[in-house]
């Protein structure tokens, strides 16, 4: 089960992707949740809203979204609360970085206005020379984590997983000249999320390949098994210092391959930049020069 938000930014509507193959191939159907929710957001979630898809699906009680696959592809959560960045998860993006893997995980906050689309455009800042691409398993919160007791407890707050881009300028987050993770992270559409929110019950949200593309030509290309701190530990580790209510959006951290490691030039005007997660859906960005 796929939950997307169709239509113009800003008036989405909530509707569920239900895949079928038949004789000719796949068969995507969007159906309506306007029947149960006016939004995907965090009261929906809290509310048992994932088991009311379902059930709704099973009695058939959904109407079809005429012209879906002509509507614009919204962020699947409506905008979040909170928006909790997680660096250097990977090691081996850890040693890209110049740093050694964190005993602990290395936390950081992103206004929930930065996100967007999976499809929208993307704007690099008007004086920004480093703008980089970061593919990531983001987390959606179903109900309320603060001083969770356990990482089982943390498993059971996670309502479902999403694919997200971490566009990051590198010039503004890193030491220098008053660099500051906050200023490198905070840039108008730098989180894209999406195309779709899969429940945690349908997917294993540690074991999902994840790759990115600039251009066509591969990057990242790795796997969320490799997270030094899997989605419970970050939910549970994230509550001792937080309180995620739900609908916010943990996103995990990168694997190595970004434009960071010296390897690969930094983003440009009218570059594409694709990431996937695995089960959770491919995005795709055109970048222009914002201002």
């Amino acid at each position: 089960m796929r939950i997307v938000r169709l239509g113009e930014n800003g008036r989405e509507q909530p509707a569920v992707l239900v895949r079928a193959a038949d004789g000719h191939g796949r068969q995507d159907r969007y159906f309506s949740l306007l029947p149960l929710t006016e939004e995907v957001d965090g009261a929906f979630l809290a509310s048992g809203g994932v088991a009311k898809v379902r059930e709704a699906l099973r009695a058939g009680a959904l109407p079809l979204v005429e012209g879906a696959g002509d509507l614009r592809v919204g962020a699947p959560i409506a905008r979040p609360g909170a928006v909790v960045g997680i660096g250097m998860n990977y090691a081996a993006h850890a040693a890209e970085s110049g740093s050694a893997p964190p005993e602990i995980p290395v936390v950081f906050l992103k206004p929930s206005n930065t996100v967007t689309g999976p499809f929208d455009p993307a704007p690099i800042p008007p004086r920004s020379g480093k703008f980089d691409w970061e593919v990531e398993l983001g987390i959606v919160i179903g109900s309320e984590a603060s001083y969770l007791q356990s990482v089982d407890e943390a498993r059971g707050c996670i309502a479902g997983y999403v694919t997200a881009n971490d566009f990051s300028e590198r010039e503004y987050q890193l030491p220098g000249a008053a660099g500051q993770w906050t200023k490198g992270k905070s840039l108008p559409g730098s989180t894209p999320l999406g195309p779709w929110l899969v429940p945690a019950d349908d997917i294993d949200g540690g074991n999902l390949p994840l790759r990115s593309w600039v251009n066509g030509e591969p990057r990242q290309d790795s796997d969320t098994s490799q997270l030094i701190f899997d989605a419970p530990t970050l939910v549970h580790h994230c509550s001792q210092y937080m309180r995620l209510e739900p609908g916010d959006v943990i996103i995990t951290g990168t694997p190595e391959g970004v434009a960071l490691s010296g390897r690969f030039p930094y983003l440009q005007p009218e570059d594409v930049v694709e990431v996937e997660v695995e089960g959770l859906g491919r995005q795709r960005q055109e970048l222009f020069r914002a201002g």
